[in-house]
């Protein structure tokens, strides 16, 4: 498992090797320098302990500036290259991911929550941000600093070097009994954020709601009770932290004891140099800060590695709706919008009966076709399978004599216009929400759009018009509004075939009536299946089929059906006897 999440790290980071290399190269002529300067140090004090002079200090003292300036610019390089790398595996990671997830068919979005969909594409892709920037500086900062470091220390003593790496046995211990907790704190972090984000993401959406039944205070303790969960979480994380980073520091400062407190004798018995001496110590200090640092980059990595495993979580998720190798192209200009179906069959997961059960009915190019039933007939499930927004099985539904699970997707669905029941608009104006399938269209086209929808009059009452901003989901709308405003933008695509799936709920019988009419005259009709419940709407269609329990148990015109004992009978009686009430 660890192997695999190093070798996706290894993907990730492998298409910006070339600034990496840099970066890394960058830090070994750091820690190059960086070993030098305490020689040089060294060389200068045993020299002038010898024989003084002022010349030779300002000499040692400008070489040394010089050196560190050149370390510092050099380390700056390094930082910005490693870091800059950090942040474009970062956008290659939310690009990839929001790329994937539109492949992704509808019901993924129903068990998967868009709170933890975003965390993992913000808190976890910046997870491993940081592991590309931050870890991979701090990693081999302390491999060059201990592979340059090591050698000149014990050229110098080797028994004052091995007496100061004693302690660091203790400290890869250390690590290893830590970083199991760390990691599973870290995961606990990171879901009860996202359970936060979930919460917050739905309140927003919800706040009518919310208002409407006066449910402020469940919300606010709702909110509070998760917040704590993430509180106690966090606080554990940083307790686990915040010993274990100063126990690391403190145990690699303990091999600068050892050198203060054994060194002292080397010299007084004139086996070690001053100079050596300090350049011990110096090197000794240098080893201190990338130890210390070795805490921050296991955490690095601990919130890395989980991130790795949540967002491989959505990347490794097939598209079970996909178009087939050999996918068959359908320009829409070549679409006629025959529709039929064959002993069609659907059962949703889990599920013990079938929603469809053997449907089978032809559609012809141009004809407007009602489907009625009671709830739970199969309307709505008819209507997602057409643009397989559900998986159909080969064989039993077909578009122009196609196989519908043979045509490619984009144009299976470009010659498919769906108004769904729920009527999503986009925060933007009313114009950029009609055109929303065709981005460019002009104003003409958009207004012909609305008028067929019968929706430009109120448009035109709106104090920006067309400019008008519906807010989130089109909530300054009103249900008839927002209904008739997703119908415009299905009309502008211009589909051959067109379907509503109980779309024209919001909208007065007389004005649904007059919408259908709009649709199923002219030279250029298209082939509309009308799904609603609405019969006043649905008996001017050419044709009504009947759906109960997943079955089509009649069809017919509406005057065919009204003179037959059945389903459509009762149902047509029920709705005059509403119509009655109502009136």
């Amino acid at each position: 498992m660890a192997y695999s999440r190093l070798r996706k790290l290894g993907s990730y980071l492998r298409p910006h090797w070339r600034p990496a290399a840099m970066g890394i190269f960058s830090l070994f002529i750091v820690n190059a320098i960086g070993v030098y300067i305490p020689l040089l140090i060294r060389d200068g004090l045993d020299e002038l302990q010898s024989t003084f002079s002022l010349d030779r200090v300002v000499f040692y003292a400008l070489l040394i500036l010089g050196l560190s300036s050149v370390m510092w610019v050099v380390r700056m390089a390094s930082r910005v290259l490693l870091f800059g790398v950090g942040r474009q595996v970062e956008f290659d990671l939310k690009q990839k991911i929001f790329k994937h997830l539109l492949t992704l068919e509808p019901n993924y979005f129903s068990t998967n929550t868009p709170g933890d969909l975003i965390s993992r594409a913000t808190s976890d892709v910046d997870n491993i941000r940081r592991l590309m920037g931050f870890a991979i500086l701090s990693l081999a900062n302390m491999v060059f600093a201990y592979t340059l470091t090591l050698p000149a220390m014990l050229r110098i003593s080797v028994r004052l070097t091995l007496v100061a790496l004693a302690v660091y046995p203790c400290i890869l211990i250390l690590v290893q009994l830590f970083s199991r907790r760390l990691r599973n704190q870290q995961l606990q972090v990171q879901q009860e954020t996202a359970n936060l984000s979930d919460l917050i993401q739905e309140d927003m959406s919800g706040m009518a709601l919310i208002k409407i039944y006066a449910q402020e205070q469940n919300e606010r303790r709702a909110f509070r009770q998760l917040n704590q969960q993430l509180l106690k979480a966090n606080l554990l994380l940083s307790k686990t932290q915040n010993t274990l980073f100063p126990l690391l520091r403190g145990l690699a400062s303990i091999s600068q004891l050892a050198i203060l407190a054994l060194g002292t004798g080397s010299i007084a018995n004139n086996t070690l140099s001053v100079g050596d001496f300090v350049a011990l110590l110096l090197f000794a200090e240098r080893l201190v800060f990338p130890t210390a640092l070795l805490g921050f980059t296991i955490t690095a990595y601990q919130r890395g590695e989980v991130s790795v495993d949540r967002l491989e979580g959505i990347l490794s998720t097939e598209p079970q709706i996909k178009d087939e190798p050999d996918a068959i192209v359908l320009p829409k200009s070549e679409v006629r919008g025959w529709v039929c179906a064959h002993h069609l069959t659907y059962t949703y997961p889990d599920a013990q009966t079938p929603a469809l059960d053997r449907l089978s009915f032809s559609i012809e190019p141009g004809e407007t076709v009602a489907v009625v039933g009671p709830i739970g007939s199969g309307k709505s499930t008819l209507a997602n399978l057409l643009p397989r927004l559900l998986d159909v099985a080969p064989g039993q539904l077909f578009l122009d004599g196609q196989d519908i699970t043979k045509i490619r997707l984009k144009d299976l669905r470009g010659a498919i216009a769906y108004v769904p029941q729920e009527s999503f608009l986009f925060s933007t104006t009313i114009k950029n929400n009609i055109r929303y399938g065709e981005p460019f269209s002009e104003q003409p086209e958009v207004e012909y759009a609305a008028k067929q929808a019968q929706i430009h009059p109120e448009i035109l009452n709106f104090p920006q018009q067309y400019k008008t901003i519906v807010g989130e989901r089109g909530i300054t709308l009103s249900g008839g509004q927002r209904q008739r405003t997703a119908l415009s933008r299905a009309l502008l695509v211009d589909a051959p075939v067109l379907i509503l799936d109980d779309a024209l709920s919001s909208v007065d019988n007389q004005t649904a009536t007059e919408i259908l009419r709009n649709l199923s005259e002219g030279t250029r009709r298209k082939t509309v299946i009308f799904i609603s419940h609405q019969l006043s709407a649905a008996a001017t269609a050419d044709r009504i089929l009947v759906l109960d329990q997943g079955k089509i148990v009649q069809s017919g015109t509406h005057a065919e059906l009204i003179e037959q004992p059945g389903l459509y009978r009762s149902l047509w009686e029920k709705h005059t006897l509403e119509q009655y009430q109502a009136s």
